[in-house]
């Protein structure tokens, strides 16, 4: 097992790469609490994130988004599943960069198949919902790679097995202690 030392984990990708489900196995393995960003700012507004979008807009809920990071960063032994465009405002990887960051990083026909039927997604009800995903992910994917940790993820995994490989990913990115050069 590895030791974060209390260190924060911060889960990023797209909607649909299995952030909350993975970040509930990840904080259970960990001994870590678990908390996803768009529940909370749900559970402080009142709203759904589809009605704070149609009520207020995109960038009100991303104000939202920074709010609650920025709450959240002073914590420790958090698993983080954030919305998958928290990496769009700068300020948000000032608060990101005070832990380890994931991509959980779906190609593109997985997250469709993933989100086709799925209603819930504000930024997917359009015309051409599957032209406005790969639009996003183009978007998105420089800011995703800045992710301490990027994991590829495949049709085939297990929500158990992406954790398992999410925890040997992040042992091979913490940076080994030195030995005391007083013992």
């Amino acid at each position: 097992m590895i030791n974060l030392k209390g260190v924060n984990l911060y889960l990023v990708g797209m909607m649909g790469a299995g952030k909350t489900t993975t970040g509930r196995l990840l904080a259970a393995q960990l001994g870590y609490r678990f908390v996803d960003t768009d529940d909370l700012i749900c559970r402080l507004t009142g709203q759904g994130v589809v009605d704070i979008f149609a009520q207020f807009g995109e960038a009100h809920f991303r104000q939202l988004e920074t709010q609650v990071l920025s709450e959240l960063a002073p914590y420790t032994q958090l698993v983080v599943a954030t919305g998958g465009g928290i990496v769009l405002d700068p300020m948000n990887w000032s608060y990101l960069h005070h832990g380890l960051v994931v991509w959980l990083d779906l190609p593109l026909e997985l997250l469709w198949l993933r989100l086709q039927c799925d209603r819930s997604r504000p930024l997917l009800q359009s015309p051409q919902p599957k032209q406005v995903l790969e639009d996003l992910l183009d978007q998105r994917r420089p800011l995703y790679r800045q992710a301490d940790v990027h994991l590829i993820l495949r049709d085939h995994q297990t929500p158990e097995q992406i954790a398992q490989t999410a925890l040997q990913e992040i042992g091979k990115a913490l940076k080994p202690e030195r030995p005391d050069p007083q013992s």
